[in-house]
């Protein structure tokens, strides 16, 4: 009872707002500051069944003239004064590699709610003994999720994809009915979760015009329609497929709620085009929410000071925002 009375004492919220409006109005510079502390025993692995303490985490956040310093976590001891701009180097991938294992090891205990990564190279993870290639693949093993599915939100563009970083011959085959119909699924599920009520997923087509019916190939009428029939059978509103050359037009217009774009350029390309410095990529099927620009490292420019923010600030408020759909 001694150690419940403590722990309630130690624990909630708790702020200098009474001494900060004091020192306000007395014309000083002083910091607000609010500390949150929680019990955090759920969020430790091997805890001793018999174990009857209590773990106590505190969040503090301080803000003067209305900023609030930025934290920074370090993940270990580099040799940094050894990077070279614009090169391809195995410490920078393996920093990186660091950078979201850390990531991943704070979002699965639950003590934060969203990723927002930027670029990685992934020749440079390669050499620091990575074997998948690139973010969403990492992000979607090393939580043990069923799927990482990849969406790009631009404007009011929703696009997924069937595969991602695949040779164009290879990615052709790899768009089949069952694939086609797990990604439709899939969208389905994560778009309910976010509150868009029986959404208008549109599937894009492979061949020029949609093959015109057999006329410039058959994986229409071999994956595609079969696959979109069947999604329609589960209750879906799956749609399509629609041509590629005029689906994503459509889909800007407000047509549909997403697009399932078959392989990686075909969306990317779209969604790039109309703006390239505002595409995000969202990844979901994970613990929690991760967003990503969607330009890479840009080795041309680096060092320079030519580097913009627009895709790393939208990329943190888009992230955010699909965080609060999901939990109103």
């Amino acid at each position: 009872m001694k150690l419940d009375k403590f722990i309630g004492m130690m624990t909630g919220h708790f702020d200098n707002k009474e001494q900060f409006d004091m020192m306000q109005k007395a014309g000083k510079i002083y910091p607000y500051a609010e500390h949150i502390n929680t019990i955090c025993n759920d969020k430790i692995k091997n805890i001793p069944k018999d174990f009857n303490g209590k773990f106590v985490v505190e969040e503090s956040y301080y803000e003067t003239n209305g900023k609030r310093p930025l934290d920074v976590l370090e993940t270990g001891d580099y040799d940094c004064d050894s990077i070279e701009w614009g090169k391809v180097q195995k410490l920078a991938g393996q920093m990186s590699l660091d950078y979201v294992m850390k990531s991943i090891e704070l979002g699965k205990a639950g003590l934060i709610d969203v990723v927002s990564t930027a670029p990685i190279h992934k020749e440079a993870i390669k050499l620091a003994g990575c074997k998948l290639p690139g973010h969403t693949e990492i992000y979607q093993v090393e939580t043990q999720s069923d799927y990482g599915l990849t969406m790009f939100h631009v404007h009011n563009l929703r696009v997924f994809f069937v595969s991602r970083h695949m040779a164009l011959k290879a990615a052709c085959d790899y768009a089949n009915k069952a694939r086609v119909l797990a990604c439709v699924q899939q969208i389905h599920h994560e778009f309910t979760a976010l509150n868009i009520k029986n959404p208008r997923i549109a599937v894009a087509a492979l061949n020029p015009h949609g093959s015109d019916n057999g006329l410039f190939g058959h994986e229409e009428a071999d994956n595609l329609i079969p696959a979109v029939k069947a999604a329609q059978e589960m209750g879906i509103n799956a749609i399509g497929p629609v041509p590629a050359d005029s689906v994503f037009h459509l889909g800007k217009q407000g047509r549909y709620d997403a697009i399932l774009s078959l392989y990686h350029d075909q969306g990317h390309i779209a969604c790039k085009t109309l703006d390239f410095e505002r595409s995000i990529t969202i990844t979901f099927g994970l613990p929690f929410m991760r967003s990503s620009v969607d330009h890479g490292t840009a080795f041309d420019i680096a060092g320079t000071g030519k580097a913009g923010t627009v895709s790393m600030l939208e990329s943190t408020l888009v992230a955010a925002r699909y965080w609060k759909m999901k939990h109103q």
